[in-house]
């Protein structure tokens, strides 16, 4: 394949920084099989052939701006550290350090392997750069590097990469004269707004970052599915109102009443696919309003959540942040030096739709992934439900939260979701 380029939007860039933080995504699954290092490195190759942004370091040119630029997989192939597994959590540990370790995006690809190898039972960490990946791409390449860990010459089809934002944005909405300028406006008065918004210098020292992560069983899982069907809201916005309460029970008036959540922009935005390699998030803000019942709290939440996606638009969002790139630096001193406004992230990846038996191993379990990087408050709370069981990453700093309170808020969330479903 010839080589490509592309520059990197704005929120890539903002994910990036200036190339030495790490801003890394983990996804661990844990399997149950013999598997060779020949075949890992064959599939890892051809998940590489699939997607040329794999394969791709992060040069930059002569006006400071970086660019994804793609080599040959054969040349840049995806580093595999091999760890000794001796206890089940070996996971978590191997988790915190990979936050820890940052790519060097000017002579190695963004995306790296671990593979903690045991006689029985192995883990493997996907590690992702934010920057190029988010947790729908990070899921699709694991059902992929699956498939071929199996079956080496299963044929997993080719990515046509984007390459520009005329790739994401349809030409109508481009050419649309009154949108064009409505965006660029908007994305000039947030460029300015930014420029003349004080940053205080000094960095919050987010001491200690811990991993705390727990399943709910078969029963409570299918019980919050039911509960939540039969109330008429979504399981995203049951556990949204159980994340805020708990918040609030633990931390009291430290607390914000404030989670933010990604929005998977490739439910509103056709042109870009499940599989493509791409990290653009869409967000939404949640608060919970005062009700003596927390049943009734939730209904209202759902009004709120639907308003508020009816409300998104993910072409105009990008088209008014393209323009943003002069206030790139200032925007993220911003994130980064400022004062904290909410109490988590929150991120539901919903039912992980994976065979778990496949004929030459067996898929015991997908955690749910960990993300962590440099802008401002670290907290964050990731599930996804694979097996029939809900499975729970809650990442933090000491210096935001303390673990003591995290370990409370866990508590709580599970008590809450047990009350909710009278088990």
């Amino acid at each position: 394949m010839n080589q490509i380029k592309r520059k990197l939007l704005f929120g890539e860039r903002m994910l990036y920084g200036d190339g030495t933080s790490p801003f890394n995504l983990v996804l661990p699954f844990k399997i149950k099989g013999e598997i060779s290092e020949k075949i890992l490195e064959s599939a890892l190759l051809n998940i590489q052939m699939k997607h040329p942004w794999l394969a791709a370091t992060i040069q930059i040119d002569e006006n400071q701006k970086p660019w994804f630029t793609t080599h040959s997989a054969t040349s840049l192939k995806v580093p595999v550290r091999m760890v000794a597994r001796h206890h089940d959590t070996d996971w978590k540990e191997e988790s915190e350090r990979e936050w820890r370790m940052p790519f060097d995006a000017t002579i190695s690809p963004l995306f790296r392997v671990t593979w903690i190898k045991g006689l029985v039972y192995s883990e493997f960490l996907l590690v992702f750069h934010h920057c190029l990946c988010d947790g729908t791409a990070g899921l699709s390449i694991l059902k992929e590097l699956l498939l071929l860990l199996d079956h080496p010459d299963a044929n997993i089809g080719t990515e046509i990469p984007i390459l520009d934002i005329k790739d994401i944005v349809p030409a109508k909405v481009l050419s649309n004269y009154r949108k064009r300028t409505k965006n660029a406006l908007i994305g000039r008065m947030a460029t300015l707004a930014l420029w003349i918004m004080p940053v205080k210098k000094v960095e919050i020292d987010r001491k200690q970052d811990f991993l705390i992560h727990w399943k709910l069983n078969e029963e409570l899982t299918t019980a919050i599915v039911n509960f939540c069907r039969a109330n008429e809201f979504t399981v995203n916005t049951l556990l949204s109102a159980v994340v805020l309460k708990a918040f609030h029970t633990v931390r009291a008036e430290k607390s914000f009443n404030k989670i933010s959540l990604p929005v998977d922009i490739r439910n509103l935005n056709p042109l870009i696919k499940k599989d493509h390699v791409f990290a653009f998030g869409l967000m939404i803000v949640l608060s919970a309003e005062k009700n003596d019942h927390f049943i009734d709290g939730v209904k209202q939440l759902q009004k709120k959540v639907n308003e508020k996606l009816a409300k998104l638009d993910p072409y105009a969002l990008m088209m008014m942040m393209e323009v943003c790139h002069p206030a790139l630096h200032h925007f993220s001193k911003l994130l980064k030096y400022g004062k904290t406004s909410n109490d988590c992230m929150f991120s539901n990846l919903g039912k992980l739709d994976f065979p778990h038996e496949y004929e030459n191993f067996e898929l015991v379990t997908i955690y749910s992934p960990s993300v962590i990087g440099p802008l401002g408050n670290t907290t964050t709370i990731l599930t996804s439900t694979f097996r029939k069981q809900m499975d729970f990453s809650f990442i933090a700093s000491e210096g935001y939260l303390p673990f003591k309170d995290a370990q409370f808020i866990q508590e709580k969330v599970i008590a809450l979701l047990e009350e909710c479903v009278k088990i």
